[in-house]
């Protein structure tokens, strides 16, 4: 064993020094050659009152690589040059520490690529130096200029290193297996088919306006959708918004759900924007209200916390609310429809873990509490009424400490996104790939990832050009489809009549019959290599050969440019040491 390791260290020490001649080697020599950029913050231009330093204020930040780091005050910016070998998906990465407020508060932080700015990343303190991703960006082959702290930036960063790298892209996979075990057969069919298509096309949605809205007419964005495509949009977004104990009222939510599903032959999904009374110190459990006296809204004399407590009056009320709800989905599931179901959705609002900044009653108590709602939520439906009807989404953000929000892998089918223009988030047109790519990361590539609630919807040539591939969109209703601020005809024509966007009229006819032969995703697991296969170039022996060409691959992973399934002698989807050790275990062996 002992001579084995020596054997390794040795080869090692030969591919370290080939991937040293490879990357420095020309593009006429070696062609795609891997970028990657991994420099000190001080070695990049330095402007705007960005200066080198190894203390700030005399306060010492152990740990730095280098000479220092590069300390941005207010509105210090660090700039650098990258030859972009091919058009292609890059990621901006850093090592930094953000020393300013409390744990787990954060600064924004802007960035340019080519002049155009990206300016949706807060930095966390995490009482240290960090790993963070600035995301993704899709760029052409030639010269990338690229600014961290530009104009707009909060500041008062540390930067320690910056790395520029091909982006480590998802394969979209998905086990097409619902996190309800129970999930009716209707349920399955539908879980099977969204993962056969994700990562390859994008399914149309729209949402429609609840309670009579539209003056009545319920139809008008869809509508509008024809009139512009000569389409209708594939998903049909509803809302059980007035399925409430306090002023609730039947607005047919459940049968046009059960008409656009089995009539229509369409796919549903559904939010729940849940009302509690506005004045809920004063209110008694069963008290009938006006809709004007209801709110989804944070109150104060309402303790989202104590929705937990079954002796409270908040958990007396929200078993009401879900009985009402859960009448609903019974009637759902006794008609074998399946719903897409994003209930207590954009919990998170303005950024902050402790629900301060929460948009809705929902988020007000805090993530931990949110997760704990959820999966009251999940258990109660799933457990005392039996519901299994429902696909589950769970929208997520892309703050420091979004993740923080996600109730786990276990009640959570799909992670919503809700899009929608202004500060920081300026996509209009684009794919959002840092965005979707980002969500993905949240859990490692098990969940799909849609644009649950969207302004402006992306335009499709930048979902295929970036890989961004949203399991659908959804626009708004109203102006977020029809306003031509937004959404313009010319393009929404082109959206919907792409190859890669599905429709109401493709979607399969047997999209709600499951096929129990469809096998889930295996786990990966490495694999054993044979001696034939530790041969890499195939001409019969196992030597240095091999060594260049394992060399050209080292410290690459699946999705990698530079990654070739063939080096990756054990499969474990890196090549690296463990790779090494397989060729000098069998080095100068004729096979």
């Amino acid at each position: 064993m002992k001579n084995l390791f020596k054997r390794a260290l040795s080869i090692l020490t030969t591919v370290t020094m080939l991937c040293s001649f490879i990357l420095t080697m020309p593009g006429s020599v070696i062609a795609a050659v891997s970028l990657p950029v991994d420099v000190e913050a001080e070695a990049c231009t330095l402007s705007n009152g960005a200066v080198v330093a190894t203390n700030v204020y005399g306060t010492e930040y152990p740990g730095y690589s280098g000479d220092g780091f590069v300390w941005v005050t207010n509105a210090g910016t660090i700039t650098l040059e990258v030859n972009i070998p091919k058009d292609a998906m890059y990621e901006l990465k850093t090592r930094c520490w953000m020393y300013l407020g409390k744990e787990n508060e954060t600064r924004l932080q802007n960035v340019t690529v080519n002049g155009v700015s990206y300016s949706d990343f807060y930095i966390p303190n995490k009482n240290g130096w960090i790993d963070y991703s600035f995301g993704f960006f899709f760029l052409k082959a030639g010269t990338a200029k690229i600014e961290i702290g530009t104009s707009g930036s909060w500041g008062f960063i540390l930067y320690d290193k910056v790395k520029f790298d091909y982006a480590d892209m998802p394969d979209l996979k998905i086990d097409p297996v619902t996190c309800d075990a129970k999930a009716t057969s209707e349920t399955k069919a539908l879980m099977q088919y969204l993962t056969s298509v994700y990562g390859n096309k994008v399914i149309s949605g729209q949402q429609e306006i609840y309670g009579g809205g539209n003056n009545g007419n319920m139809e008008l964005e869809f509508e509008y959708i024809y009139d512009k495509t000569g389409k209708y949009p594939a998903i049909r977004g509803f809302d059980f918004m007035n399925y409430n104990p306090l002023y609730g009222w039947e607005d047919g939510t459940t049968n046009r759900i059960i008409n656009w599903v089995k009539e229509k032959g369409g796919i549903a999904t559904a939010c729940w924007h849940i009302n509690i009374p506005s004045d809920f110190a004063n209110y008694k459990i069963g008290d009938k209200l006006e809709w004007t006296s209801c709110t989804y809204k944070p109150v104060s004399s309402f303790k989202t916390a104590n929705c937990l407590d079954e002796t409270t009056k908040e958990h007396a009320y929200l078993m009401l609310a879900i009985d009402d709800l859960a009448k609903q989905l019974l009637i759902l599931q006794d008609a074998k429809v399946p719903v897409l179901f994003r209930p207590f959705h954009e919990a998170e609002g303005n950024n902050n873990i402790d629900g301060s900044g929460a948009w809705f009653w929902w988020g007000s108590g805090g993530a931990k509490i949110y997760k704990q709602l959820w999966k009251l939520l999940y258990t109660t439906l799933t457990e005392k009424y039996g519901i299994h009807n429902l696909i589950w989404e769970v929208n997520l953000y892309l703050n420091a400490n979004s993740y923080e929000w996600y109730p786990g892998d276990d009640c959570v089918d799909i992670v919503a996104y809700d899009k929608y223009e202004g500060s920081p988030y300026t996509w209009k047109t684009s794919a959002a790939t840092s965005a979707f790519l980002k969500l993905v990361n949240y859990t490692n590539d098990k969940k799909m990832v849609a644009l649950t609630e969207n302004d402006v919807i992306p335009d499709i040539q930048n979902i295929v050009n970036e890989g961004a591939w949203w399991l659908y969109f959804c626009p708004w209703y109203g102006e977020f489809l029809t306003g031509p601020r937004y959404n313009d005809p010319v393009l929404l024509n082109t959206i919907y009549n792409s190859q890669y966007v599905i429709t109401l009229d493709e979607l399969p006819a047997d999209l709600y019959k499951f096929n129990p032969n469809v096998t889930p995703i295996p786990q990966y697991t490495p694999t054993p290599t044979s001696v034939n296969n530790i041969d890499i170039n195939r001409d019969g022996a196992i030597n240095m050969a091999d060594v260049i060409l394992l060399a050209k691959a080292f410290n690459s992973v699946r999705g990698d440019s530079r990654y070739k399934d063939e080096y990756d002698l054990n499969k474990d989807g890196a090549i690296n040491m463990s790779d090494v050790i397989i060729i000098a275990s069998k080095f100068n062996t004729v096979v």
